[in-house]
């Protein structure tokens, strides 16, 4: 008889223990630990997004009913919760950043070979945004916005090669989008799309110098000056494309030279204006990549709606940290799942399924591929009470 573990310990063995080891050291999280290791407390925050528990009680007590599986899982025994909280508290979420990083290079050359590129561009196409999750302000102390409202805000870039997250900055709620995405440095030949949250020319022209290509919005009050007009194609929605310059950059070259491109949406009976640094790309594949710039806004729906990011086990900056870092890993996990699985899954029904499954002894690429046929050697015709397992 073949003995398998856990699926939740298949799904840590994406992991490796030496790599994961050497990461402790490298960012020093288990200096003055005593007894609790940072695995132990990985793997506990890692059930607590895929094993929904709502507190630090919640994920002692799952982790401690099944203890007779804990040892699949690389624990001697479940975290008491005071222990777990202090873990959370003060050792570095900068660790948890370095395994999602770690994760995000694997995930991304199955998604590379297995998936399909729906915009033939010389780099990687990704999109930008943030998402408020608003706290209580006399709990979170740390996370300003307003002087009765607190947020933070999840800075995000997806990447369209299987829409995977592959970076992330936490900020208080006051952090303006545009700046926050100043401070991203990308590859050459890379193509980044935001919207209207990241208006600011300067910042357009550095992103050309750096010979990195973006596609907004343009502001309806936003002033500029028309170069020249380019051919429109033929019945098409494009109503102008044209080149343009900012008034403050008109002596700084052709790289200050951007596209401006009218498109009517006749389901909406309004004309949208947008901006790009592309100038080979045709109108139309313009506007199709910003569309697809709705898979952020799909993304931000899964991650509040299935995983734990809405509230919180720890109240303090580093605690926040480490949750929603668990969050972004568990997320590449299962995308990556529905990526290697031939069955037909929604993201939402995989998340369901594979809570109820995580302790469930089964090879799991076969259980991604058949969730719903009993595993080999198991007649589902015969029930437990008939085998006597009862007796």
């Amino acid at each position: 008889m073949t003995s398998v573990a856990s699926i939740f310990s298949q799904i840590l063995q994406r992991f490796p223990r030496v790599e994961f080891e050497q990461m402790v050291q490298c960012h020093q999280a288990e200096r003055h630990a005593r007894g609790f290791t940072c695995w132990g407390q990985f793997v506990a925050m890692l059930f607590c997004q895929l094993g929904r528990a709502h507190s630090l009680r919640e994920i002692c007590n799952g982790l401690a009913a099944s203890e007779g599986k804990l040892k699949h899982l690389g624990l001697p025994e479940a975290p008491n919760r005071s222990t777990l909280s202090y873990a959370n508290g003060h050792r570095p979420w900068t660790l948890f950043r370095a395994v999602f990083q770690r994760l995000y290079g694997r995930c991304v050359d199955a998604a590379q070979t297995r998936g399909e590129r729906k915009f033939s561009l010389p780099g990687k196409l990704l999109s930008m945004d943030s998402t408020m999750i608003s706290v209580c302000t006399s709990v979170f102390d740390w996370a300003r916005y307003t002087r009765r409202k607190g947020a933070v805000k999840l800075h995000l870039l997806l990447d369209h090669d299987g829409y995977l997250p592959r970076f992330a900055v936490l900020t208080d709620g006051q952090q303006s989008d545009v700046a926050t995405g100043m401070s991203m440095l990308f590859e050459p030949g890379t193509t980044v799309v935001f919207d209207r949250g990241y208006y600011r020319f300067g910042w357009w022209l550095q992103l050309t110098r750096q010979r990195v290509f973006f596609v907004s919005r343009l502001k309806q009050n936003a002033h500029f000056l028309v170069l020249r007009q380019n051919a429109v194609p033929h019945d098409s929605a494009i109503r102008k494309d044209e080149v343009i310059v900012a008034p403050g950059q008109k002596h700084s070259g052709e790289e200050a030279h951007f596209r401006r491109i009218e498109l009517y949406d006749e389901t909406k009976q309004e004309t949208v204006v947008f901006v790009t640094n592309h100038h080979q790309l045709d109108a139309v594949t313009v506007t199709e990549l910003y569309r697809d710039r709705w898979q952020i806004e799909l993304f931000f729906k899964s991650l509040k709606q299935l995983l734990k990011i809405k509230t919180f086990v720890g109240t303090s900056e580093n605690a926040v940290q480490i949750q929603i870092w668990t969050a972004l890993i568990s997320m590449l996990i299962v995308r990556y799942l529905r990526l290697r699985s031939r069955f037909g899954w929604s993201l939402s029904n995989l998340v369901a399924l594979l809570r109820q499954q995580l302790f469930v002894h089964r090879p799991l690429w076969a259980w991604l591929d058949q969730p719903y046929q009993a595993p080999p050697g198991l007649n589902p015709q015969i029930g437990l009470w008939e085998e006597g397992a009862l007796a």
